[in-house]
C-alpha cells in the first residue's frame, strides 16, 4: 500500500509541524543578520555618494540673493600681498559688491605661525586700495585657521551688526561645507563661488577636492569637526613680477 503524503490522512502531522518551525528559526537567524549587513552596507555607500553629488552640485550654483554682508573666506597671504587664490576671491566679492548683492563686505582668516599680517586684514586692505570700497563697509575677522573656528567668528561679527544674510565666496568645492557651518552659526547663508584656480583646471583635480570635501562635510555633520583638508590651491602659489602665478610646494594646508 503507498504511504500517505503529509498532511493527507493517516499523516502523523504532530512530527511535521516542529520540522517547519525549525526551519523557520533557522532561516530567520540567518536572513536578519545578513540583511541588517546589507542595509549597513547600502549606507555606507550611499551616503558618501550622496554627499558627494550634493557637492558637485552646489558647486555649480551661483546663488546671488540679496543679503546683508558677502563673506570672504580666506587663503593665503604673503607679507600682506593676497596670494592669487585670496584675489580671485576678493575680486567676485568685490564683482558681487558693484552688483548690490550686498552693502558690505566680511574678510575672514587669521595667520599662520610666523606671519605678520592676517588673511582677513589682507583682504580688507586690498578691497579698501585696489577696490575702491569704503573702509566703513569692509570689515575683517582676522580670527581661524580652519573654516568652522572662522565662521563661529563671523555668525559673531554678524550679531554684533544684527545682519541675518550673507552670500559666501570660496572655492566651488568648499561652498556646500561654508554654507552649513554658516548657517549653523546663524546666517542664511547662499554661496557664489570663484571659477578659477587649480581647483577647477582639471577633472582629476575636481574629483580629488569632491572626495576630500565629501569626507570633510561627513566629519563636521557626524563628528560636529572641521578636518584639515588641502590647501585650496592644493599646490601654494607665488606672485611674481608678471602676475602670472607659479606653483610650489604647499606648506600650510587649511581645514
Amino acid at each position: 500500500m503507498p504511504e500517505s503524503l503529509p498532511g493527507e490522512p493517516g499523516t502523523d502531522e504532530s512530527e511535521d509541524r516542529p520540522r517547519k518551525r525549525r526551519r523557520r528559526r533557522r532561516s530567520l537567524w540567518f536572513t536578519i543578520p545578513v540583511s541588517v549587513v546589507i542595509g549597513l552596507l547600502a549606507i555606507a555607500v550611499l551616503t558618501p555618494v550622496t554627499v558627494g553629488t550634493r557637492i558637485w552640485y552646489q558647486a555649480r550654483q551661483n546663488e546671488r540673493p540679496r543679503s546683508d554682508a558677502i563673506i570672504v573666506l580666506g587663503a593665503a597671504q604673503y607679507n600682506g600681498v593676497p596670494s592669487p587664490t585670496l584675489k580671485w576671491r576678493l575680486q567676485h566679492a568685490l564683482d558681487l559688491y558693484r552688483d548690490g548683492v550686498a552693502p558690505a563686505i566680511v574678510t575672514v582668516g587669521g595667520q599662520a605661525t610666523g606671519d605678520n599680517y592676517t588673511e582677513a586684514g589682507a583682504g580688507r586692505a586690498w578691497l579698501i586700495e585696489k577696490g575702491g570700497v569704503p573702509a566703513s563697509k569692509v570689515f575683517a575677522v582676522p580670527v581661524g585657521r580652519d573654516t568652522l573656528e572662522s565662521m563661529k567668528a563671523v555668525g559673531d561679527e554678524f550679531g554684533r551688526h544684527h545682519w541675518s544674510s550673507g552670500v559666501i565666496v570660496t572655492d566651488p568645492w568648499h561652498g556646500l561645507r561654508a554654507k552649513k557651518m554658516a548657517e549653523d552659526n546663524g546666517i542664511k547663508a547662499a554661496a557664489s563661488p570663484t571659477r578659477s584656480g587649480p581647483s577647477v583646471q582639471t577633472r582629476d583635480t575636481q574629483f580629488h577636492y569632491i572626495v576630500r570635501e565629501t569626507g570633510g562635510y561627513l566629519s563636521y555633520v557626524l563628528l560636529g569637526k572641521s578636518v584639515q583638508v588641502p590647501d585650496e590651491t592644493i599646490k601654494r602659489i607665488h606672485i611674481d613680477p608678471s602676475g602670472t602665478p607659479s606653483s610650489a610646494p604647499s606648506t600650510s594646508p587649511r581645514r
